[in-house]
């Protein structure tokens, strides 16, 4: 039997229009997604819809994740509460391979209401297809880790 790479997606209604888009080349790169909705432009606290997709990553149902809200920020600052998240956001195609280049990101994030759908859709795209490349980055990737409880 195969093993299919998951993904998992969440928005609030900032971020609602495009996540058909993301979840459709989710699908085309092969992932299983689960998808922790909203399922409208409804207005919603994003924290619902991101929280999951943190502790998907930090349970190890999903490898990564795609969030999306208004600006980007709540959900990104909301899924890099999460251990394992690194969550990254970005607003063009550039930032998204960086953030997988340099920074070795699973989540990233998307600023619906300041990038067009085009350009989500390269970020998407871009952010798939884009391995870390390891080598010094490693260390400090390995840097970012939460609290040194000796330092408290």
């Amino acid at each position: 039997m195969e093993n299919k790479a998951i993904a998992a997606v969440g928005c609030d209604h900032g971020g609602f229009a495009y996540k058909s888009k993301v979840i459709a080349i989710l699908k085309d790169h092969g992932y299983e997604v689960l998808d922790h909705g909203t399922n409208s432009d409804d207005s919603t606290d994003y924290p619902d819809h991101i929280h999951p997709v943190g502790n998907d990553i930090d349970c190890g149902k999903a490898s990564l994740g795609i969030i999306l809200c208004g600006s980007g920020n709540g959900a990104a600052m909301t899924a890099n509460k999460h251990e394992k998240v690194r969550a990254a956001l970005c607003w063009t195609a550039e930032l998204a391979s960086l953030a997988r280049l340099h920074n070795n990101a699973n989540v990233l994030a998307i600023p619906a209401r300041f990038v067009d759908e085009a350009t989500a859709i390269a970020m998407v795209n871009t952010f798939l297809e884009t391995d870390f490349e390891g080598g010094r980055h490693s260390r400090r990737v390995d840097k970012i880790s939460s609290i040194d409880p000796q330092n408290c």
